[in-house]
């Protein structure tokens, strides 16, 4: 397949406009007088020289295509007022190759009315001047195809451009669909790898004792089964420290629950360190029997919100001994 780079189309675009200026200055001997047609040669050079500007920009400006359509309307007036629509002018009819030329290029150049609007009154002009067969003797008819398969070819293309922006679209939507997977699949195998080197040596001792434990043994297992929960429901909220502190609140005999709903996602590390190096510390300091560790959402400027409730007696409701909410702020991480 032969591909025209967008500098090679200009030039040859170019070239053919040249051509058309050439034609006109050949047959200043034939009009009238020869002053419309110089006049219309100049204005024709100037308009097809500023639609050719620009390439980059595929839309071309406004009173770019407003110029070009005053040029396309008043070069055939001008030039025809100087023929005789009934003899041979030969190529004195030079303008309405030029029109269309120009008309194509704005076509190209994303500007549809205008071009649609100077094909109509060259039509139209021409039937004025010289009748319907000047429609096909003097080439308006193939001056009008250019302007036709251009809208044609600029549909396609168009059509082309959007239908690879959806595929780019859906390409990218794929992408992160896969990255997002591959990172779920990591942290799964690096959270159950986890958690086995945390079972192994309990299950390891269950086996060996044939499912025999010690009092000792059986509140090992209670707390690993809560350890394990922390890593599925807390999994935002856990750090080294904060694994530590929550299994020291354990032990000494407190409940512990962890709930992470996003409240820490988008933090960068600092921030993040931060405010796990605060919520290690409350988990310490509490004297709670029930502690709720959540992290809410970040509609608002907390990131995490810890409960601490003690039984009151009787049927009553449990009395809320700690209330304490987590805003991420850049403080030093810890050592």
């Amino acid at each position: 397949m032969i591909r025209l780079s967008r500098t090679t189309i200009i030039c040859l675009a170019a070239l053919f406009s040249t051509y058309h200026v050439v034609l006109g200055l050949s047959t200043l001997r034939i009009p009238r007088s020869p002053v419309p047609t110089i006049v219309s040669l100049i204005a024709f050079a100037l308009a097809i020289t500023l639609s050719l500007l620009r390439p980059r920009v595929r839309r071309l400006p406004v009173w770019v295509a407003v110029f070009d359509l005053i040029v396309a309307i008043g070069v055939p007036l001008a030039v025809t007022s100087q023929l005789d629509p009934n003899h041979a002018n030969g190529y004195a009819t030079w303008y309405i190759a030029a029109v269309g030329t120009l008309l194509t290029v704005v076509m190209v150049r994303g500007r549809d009315v205008f071009a649609w609007i100077g094909v109509g009154f060259l039509i139209v002009q021409s039937i004025c001047w010289g009748g319907v067969n000047a429609l096909a003797s003097l080439g308006v008819v193939g001056s009008a195809v250019w302007v036709i398969a251009a809208n044609v070819v600029m549909f396609a293309v168009r059509s082309t451009s959007d239908d690879a922006e959806r595929f780019a679209q859906v390409e990218r939507a794929a992408s992160e669909w896969r990255a997002a997977y591959d990172a779920h699949v990591v942290e799964r195998q690096r959270r159950l790898s986890h958690t086995y080197t945390m079972a192994e040596p309990l299950l390891t001792e269950i086996v060996k004792s044939g499912g025999r434990l010690t009092a000792e043994q059986r509140a090992e297992c209670v707390l690993l089964e809560a350890t394990m929960r922390d890593e599925i429901r807390g999994r935002g909220l856990l750090d080294d420290a904060v694994r530590a502190a929550v299994t020291r609140a354990r032990r000494r005999g407190a409940s512990v629950s962890l709930l992470d709903e996003g409240g820490l996602d988008g933090l960068d590390d600092d921030a993040r360190a931060a405010v796990l190096v605060r919520l290690a510390a409350a988990i310490d300091e509490a004297d709670a029997e029930t502690l709720i560790v959540r992290s809410v959402s970040r509609a608002g400027d907390v990131a995490v919100t810890v409960v601490g409730l003690r039984p009151s007696g009787a049927d009553e409701e449990d009395d809320v001994a700690l209330w304490l909410e987590i805003r991420p702020e850049v403080t030093p991480a810890r050592a």
